[in-house]
Formats: structure tokens, C-alpha cells, sequence
């Protein structure tokens, strides 16, 4: 088998993994490296940075060749498919030509379990070193740690990597081991563990000895399957807050389960992935990390799903009905943000201008505050609110924006959270 053909296949297979990003690193040029890390490059394939380009990392496979038996992966060992591995030296002289050919700015490196996690993580760690101490490749390098590999490998990937990943994937102990019976919850959670403190370590290294080696400079993150077990969005949210809160993690993924495989555990081939579920938890996970948001005032045990209608944000200021209207020129920063419509940039802005006098209606809307939404949420000056007198059944077109589909029917699941108790973790 040719390269071209590996390449094709390890690229097809690596589609399925969302835990992707090139944020955070900042590595600048070397005398006699080749190329450098910018912490305002964020890219995942094709994908946008933060300045608005568009940036790619070639996002491929060690091998599709999988020891595991996962029932909802592509790779598994009892399926049928075309298999490929690449040799450290091919895939480390691909990654190194396409960045020369300029199609790539960075590499994403996964593999499947390929005997044993840590024989596959010592073919990755392969890869790396050639890149790093052979071609001397300065770029970005994220890569996915095998679940159940070695300590020492764990940190000699972490010190090559720019940024590291380990794949929770099944948001819940019981789905893992219906789903994914070769791994386990403490296989997953120990190298995050460790991924945390080595890093906390580096930090303190790098305050007393400037030149100290930098372990994993891009942080940590994951990825979770939505909808391939019947785990409810509050039961996702929870796990994802427990995540940022033990494991400071950098970013939590999701990504919609895609029937690829007929299982009677696992959702027909006829049903469509869950994208708009998805949507609704990144926007979810955005309000936790910069809204100041927590898992349980966004979902309880009685609304356990998001209104597919709804944004979240939308959706928790029409539960809360009392904390409204919100007058601009006396809120404070924490309520301004949880007003719909209003985001980080223009909560700040709002803030600036009433220091020097009143605020109208057209002054909001140059700042970018989305009027259509906020116009029930707040008052200005010269303003009067429009008062939530709508019920959830009846509420105005412009505080929606998807069409009217009926909530998830939530279903019967013992769920045994990977973080069932999260202080004790």
C-alpha cells in the first residue's frame, strides 16, 4: 500500500474525532527550526483563527488497526474495513512536506489501540521526535493520549506536544462499559490527572528557571459522543463542569454521534445525528466558560434537556423572569452578560459609556447588543421594557432560532457519572 493510500484512509477515519484545536500554544521562530506556534491560531482542519483566517492541521491517524472493541467506533476490531498503519518516519516526512508545501500549519495525531496503548503511544512519541529533533519542526502538535498507557509515555508525549487530548467520548460509566467494555473510567481519568498536575508542575518550574522545558504549553481537552447513549444533556453538562473545575481543561468537545455501525445498543442508521443538540451544548459550554454560568442553573432535574428552540441563555432568562428587566446604567458586569443578547464585548462597552452618560436604545445597538433579543430583558434610557408577559409556549419569533421542534423524550438510564463524586476525583 502506497502512501497516497494511507493517507486516504487515516484521514477518513480520524474524521470522527471533534477534539481538534491549535488555540493557546505561543512558540516564536528559532534560528534553524522550521516554523512556529501563535496562540491566536486556532484551527481544526479547515477551520477559522481567531483573527479571521483560515488555518488547517492535518488531522490523520498513527493506524485505523484497533485492539478495542468499541461498539460505536468506525475502527473497532470487529469491523469490517480497509486497515492501514504509517511507519513514525513516513508519517513525520508527510507531516513535514505538506507544512513545506504550505497546506498545513500544524498536525493533529491520533491512532487507534495498535497492540497495546503503550506500544501505540511509543509509535506516536516516534513521530513527534523526528519532527521535533530531526526536521526541527517548531509548528503546532496536538496529540491524543492513549487511555491506559504508561506515566513516563504520557509525559514524554507532553513535552512534545503542544497540546495533549484523552477522549472520555461516553459521557457516563454505565454507557462505557455497555459500549466500550476495554476501557475504564480510572484509564481515562488517571493521565488527565496527571496531564493536570504535570502541568501545574511546569508552570512552577518555568517561574524559577526561564529555559525549564515547557509540558503541554496549549493545555488539555476531550471529547464527548452526543446521543449514542440515551445520557441526558444536564448529565453531559454536569460531567463537562466537573471537567473545567478538576481538570481546568482547555475545551470540552462534542460531537453528534453518527450512526456508522448497526448495534442494538446503539441508535439506528436511520436516525440523524443529533447536530442541533450539539449546538445547543457548545452554546451551553460557552456560557460556563465565559458567562459565569454553572451547570445546574442552566438545566435541573425537571428540564434535564435543552428547548431545541432556544439558545440556552434565552432559555434560562425566560425561566427567571424575576431577575428582569435589567436597567443598563445600574447593573453590574455578572448581570449584564446573563441578559440576553448581550455579549462579553458589548457587557464591557455598556460599561465604559454609562461612566459618561445615559445610554439610548440606539446607542445598544451600535455597541452590538442584539436588540431584537435584549429589547425584553432590559431598559435604557427613554426605553420602556417590553414585559415577559408570553408564556414558554408563546413567546416572541425574535428570541427564537431554530425551527419549533418538539423537546428530546428523555429516557430511562441508570447513569453512574464518571464524576459522581467530583471533589473526591
Amino acid at each position: 500500500m502506497d502512501i497516497l493510500e494511507k493517507l486516504t484512509i487515516l484521514t477518513d477515519a480520524a474524521k470522527y474525532d471533534a477534539a481538534c484545536t491549535s488555540s493557546g500554544g505561543n512558540r516564536t521562530p528559532k534560528k534553524g527550526a522550521l516554523g512556529n506556534t501563535s496562540a491566536s491560531v486556532a484551527g481544526c482542519c479547515h477551520s477559522f483563527s481567531a483573527d479571521g483566517r483560515c488555518v488547517s492541521l492535518l488531522k490523520v491517524l498513527m493506524t485505523n488497526c484497533c485492539a478495542y472493541d468499541c461498539k460505536y467506533c468506525v475502527n473497532r476490531r470487529s469491523n469490517d474495513t480497509r486497515r492501514a498503519a504509517f511507519t513514525p518516519e513516513e508519517l513525520a516526512d508527510l507531516t513535514i512536506n505538506f507544512y513545506r508545501r504550505n497546506y498545513i500549519e500544524g498536525l493533529f495525531l491520533s491512532s487507534g489501540v495498535l497492540r497495546n496503548p503503550d506500544y501505540t503511544m511509543e509509535q506516536m512519541i516516534r513521530v513527534l521526535r523526528i519532527l521535533r529533533d530531526t526536521y526541527h519542526f517548531n509548528g503546532y502538535i496536538h496529540a491524543k493520549a492513549i487511555p491506559g498507557a504508561s506515566p513516563e509515555l504520557v509525559e514524554q508525549m507532553g513535552l512534545l506536544a503542544d497540546r495533549l487530548s484523552v477522549n472520555i467520548e461516553l459521557p457516563s460509566e454505565t454507557g462505557l462499559n455497555l459500549l466500550a467494555p476495554d476501557k475504564s473510567k480510572q484509564a481515562i481519568l488517571s493521565p488527565m490527572r496527571q496531564i493536570q498536575a504535570r502541568k501545574r508542575q511546569s508552570k512552577e518550574e518555568l517561574t524559577k528557571y526561564r529555559h525549564a522545558p515547557e509540558f503541554a504549553p496549549a493545555g488539555q481537552s476531550t471529547q464527548l459522543i452526543v446521543g449514542a447513549t440515551p445520557d441526558s444533556d444536564l448529565h453531559i453538562l454536569r460531567l463537562t463542569q466537573g471537567l473545567y473545575d478538576r481538570y481546568k481543561l482547555k475545551r470540552v468537545f462534542y460531537s453528534a454521534y453518527v450512526p456508522v455501525v448497526e448495534h442494538a445498543l446503539l441508535p439506528s442508521r436511520e436516525v440523524k445525528p443529533p447536530l442541533l443538540r450539539e449546538h445547543r451544548l457548545y452554546q451551553a459550554d460557552w456560557l460556563l466558560r465565559f458567562y459565569g454560568f454553572r451547570a445546574e442553573e442552566l438545566l435541573d432535574a425537571e428540564h434535564p434537556y435543552f428547548d431545541p428552540r432556544l439558545d440556552p441563555k434565552c432559555g434560562w432568562a425566560l425561566r427567571h423572569p424575576a431577575f428582569f428587566p435589567v436597567d443598563v446604567h445600574t447593573a453590574d458586569y455578572e448581570m449584564l452578560l446573563r441578559v440576553p443578547g448581550i455579549g462579553v464585548t458589548s457587557a464591557r462597552r455598556i460599561l465604559s459609556a454609562r461612566r459618561i452618560g445615559r445610554i439610548h436604545r440606539e446607542d445598544l445597538r451600535r455597541m452590538g447588543v442584539v436588540m431584537k433579543r435584549a429589547q425584553y430583558f432590559l431598559i435604557a434610557s427613554g426605553m420602556t421594557p417590553n414585559r415577559l408577559s408570553f408564556t414558554p409556549d408563546s413567546f416572541p419569533l425574535e428570541l427564537m432560532d431554530a425551527q419549533q421542534l418538539p423537546p428530546p423524550q428523555q429516557q430511562t438510564w441508570t447513569q453512574l457519572s464518571l464524576f459522581d463524586n467530583v471533589s473526591g476525583i
